[in-house]
């Protein structure tokens, strides 16, 4: 391992330490599985079940709506309420 020193805000530190505390792990491992959850790139196993699970619901859903295709930009700005 490589050592490093950050700095965190009062209040990270506060989070990091009850983590570190509930987890029966070090402040440190808390900041490591962070780093990792963030910084995670998918495996091609995991792209392919989520585009196994994608494909999945294709058609799963309607809108009753037959002009999807040609009017998809009103449809979001009406949801989006602009």
């Amino acid at each position: 391992m490589v050592r490093t020193q950050i700095q965190l805000s009062e209040d990270q530190a506060k989070i990091v330490k009850t983590v570190a505390a509930a987890q029966g792990v070090s402040a440190a491992e808390v900041i490591r599985r962070a780093i990792d959850a963030v910084v995670q790139t998918p495996s091609a196993g995991d792209m392919a079940e989520k585009r196994k699970r994608a494909l999945a619901i294709v058609g799963k859903f309607k809108s009753g709506k037959s002009d999807i295709a040609t009017e998809h930009d009103e449809y979001l700005a009406e949801a989006f309420d602009r």
